[in-house]
């Protein structure tokens, strides 16, 4: 994005957003956030999360809110410990991306599963569906933390440094995933599932370490992915890479009524923000990644867009009711099975249930 666009848009942003925001200030406390979130070189981070906490909550408080931000890349952390530190009080307010903090929060995984939604409507709609059990998550796992607002980074698809024509051609490969049920996913295809932080890939890739690596289209633009990538299969094969934003349950005690229900307001309007550009987003990385159309956040790369076939599709779809769901619900309680059945299962006609011995 040259500089004159990406202010252009941030400017539009922010006036959009805090049009009716001023006007129901009056109520609200004085505040000073202490905000940790995610990449900041990332698309996400430059066009919504950055611009929301760090102008857009003092603008529409009329100053009463005021934030200090930074990143859990800028803090040396690489995600997982977001909510962990939170939940201990040592910041305000957190965001980390849903997947990076299964291991404390099994339910969470519940929310983005390899090709569970190939589609935007239908992705906001299982988040939708899900969040009352990642409210009461969040709240059980991390101290009673506020879930605040979850959105997507987009679908996840696959960069190799290798030519491939479909699926079946990611079989022994090494691919970086994007989370556990994603490298579930793969490693049902035949690939090996390999762990790395978003930063270390383009390495990774150039170095021969690993062939393919599953990312946003945008988010592997700003990374630069497409400088050691050559081919980019466009399936969802590790669902949205939700990011979810939390307070400190502790914090978000303290404060009035009419501030909760403030904040609420607002980081509602940040949410729907990010899903409205979701569709955008996703077609304008196709274009910056393969020069398939207009790119506006600089120079178009050339890759090659894998075509994927219905084969491919149905393929994926067995993967996903077979192998990577069972897991995961042999990873949970019976309650939680139950409680995603009620809601991704009604949205998506999925059933989970516990893997067979």
């Amino acid at each position: 994005m040259n500089k004159n666009t990406g202010q252009h848009f941030k400017a539009v942003m922010l006036g959009t957003l805090i049009l009716s925001s001023t006007a129901h200030a009056e109520g609200i406390s004085e505040q000073d956030l202490n905000y940790v979130g995610t990449y900041r070189s990332l698309a996400l981070f430059q066009k919504f999360e950055g611009p929301f906490w760090e102008e857009r909550l003092t603008t529409a408080s009329e100053g009463k809110i005021k934030t200090q931000v930074t990143t859990f890349a800028e803090m040396g952390l690489g995600g997982s410990e977001v909510f962990k530190l939170l939940s201990k009080g040592l910041f305000d307010v957190g965001s980390t991306v849903a997947g990076y903090s299964v291991e404390e929060a099994p339910e969470l995984e519940g929310l983005d599963m390899p090709m569970i939604a190939p589609e935007v409507d239908l992705a906001k709609k299982v988040s939708d569906a899900y969040r009352p059990v990642m409210v009461e998550a969040m709240a059980k796992r991390f101290n009673g933390a506020k879930l605040l607002a979850v959105v997507p980074y987009g679908p996840q698809m696959v960069f190799c440094n290798t030519a491939i024509d479909n699926l079946d051609d990611l079989k022994d490969k090494k691919i970086r995933a994007s989370g556990r049920t994603t490298g579930e996913f793969l490693e049902a295809l035949g690939a090996e599932a390999i762990t790395l932080s978003f930063n270390e890939v383009p390495g990774a890739l150039q170095r021969g370490v690993i062939d393919c690596a599953v990312t946003a289209p945008l988010s592997g633009y700003n990374g630069g992915w497409y400088e050691v990538s050559t081919h980019l299969y466009p399936l969802a094969v590790g669902g949205w890479d939700h990011v979810v934003t939390a307070m400190n349950g502790k914090k978000w005690a303290s404060l009035s009524k009419d501030t909760q229900q403030w904040l609420e307001k607002q980081t509602a309007d940040y949410e729907k923000s990010v899903w409205d550009a979701a569709q955008a987003d996703f077609e304008e990385g196709i274009n910056c990644l393969t020069g398939a159309g207009a790119c506006q956040r600089g120079k178009a790369a050339s890759m090659t867009l894998v075509k994927t076939s219905e084969a491919d599709v149905s393929y994926a779809a067995g993967k996903l009711e077979e192998t990577v769901i069972p897991a995961w619900a042999n990873r949970v309680d019976d309650a939680s099975i139950q409680k995603w059945n009620s809601t991704i299962g009604s949205v998506t006609g999925l059933m989970a249930k516990k893997a067979s011995n």
